[in-house]
């Protein structure tokens, strides 16, 4: 088997990811996710997973931010938008793509933390990849003015620190 694994900026490939995140996403979804409404931040960096039969197969977004944790300013490094083709999971696909978004993390030097948010069908699949449940509470900062972000639960991985409890500001949208 032959896969292309990209990293490539955020906004310039969001014409190549788009198509992929509105067919796992659709907006025809019988049942909306508690989530629907939040506005979300704009990936820095993207990673892309392309296979020659299949073309575009996973996708995962990489977000850079300063955030403050119980006051505290610290660089953490995002991964959200996390999605494969229907047909094409259970392949090791979205692994592949965390995996080189954790490397592409470590290797930006600021970064003390991985933070992701996910819903309960995916708990155990980010548990089995050493990401662990924080704990404390999230705010964040939506078109009405910061909130507390609730609707998906935090996930830290530690790069060089892996804190669970305590306040995280996103100081700025989720991801």
């Amino acid at each position: 088997m032959s896969i292309e694994i990209d990293i490539l900026n955020g906004d310039a490939s969001w014409p190549i990811a788009q198509p992929l995140l509105s067919a796992v996403w659709g907006r025809d979804a019988a049942e909306k996710p508690s989530w629907a409404h939040v506005k979300w931040a704009n990936a820095n960096l993207r990673v892309l997973i392309e296979t020659p039969e299949d073309g575009l197969v996973c996708h995962v977004g990489i977000y850079f931010r300063t955030v403050t944790w119980n006051g505290q300013k610290v660089h953490v490094g995002g991964i959200g938008g996390v999605c494969t083709r229907e047909d094409r999971r259970g392949r090791g696909y979205a692994t592949m793509a965390i995996d080189a978004a954790i490397h592409t993390m470590r290797a930006n030097e600021a970064v003390r933390f991985g933070l992701l948010f996910s819903e309960p069908d995916n708990f155990a699949f980010y548990q089995a990849r050493s990401w662990l449940p924080f704990r404390g509470e999230v705010y964040c900062e939506q078109p009405e003015g910061r909130i507390r972000f609730d609707y998906m639960a935090p996930y830290v991985f530690n790069i060089v620190r892996a804190p669970t409890l305590g306040t995280i500001d996103l100081c700025g949208l989720p991801w």
